[in-house]
């Protein structure tokens, strides 16, 4: 069986391979406890891309606040 990758570098790209996951799953190419494995590891991707977006913000948010000050 060749190696399969998933981008999941972005939302968009997580999105995108949960898609392909469940398409898989619904073909029966993939097993639902690999498929649940996947999902979850996507989830916590998807919750570190969401941090770093958020801890961005915040520096951007300092940043300016900061730049007021002077």
């Amino acid at each position: 069986m060749p190696r399969l990758r998933l981008k999941t570098s972005t939302p968009t790209e997580v999105r995108r391979a949960l898609s392909r996951v469940n398409n898989m799953l619904l073909n029966n190419e993939i097993d639902p406890k690999t498929a649940n494995a996947i999902i979850y590891a996507c989830n916590s991707i998807l919750s570190s891309i969401r941090v770093d977006e958020q801890q961005s913000r915040i520096d951007d948010l300092e940043r300016i606040i900061e730049e007021l000050k002077e």
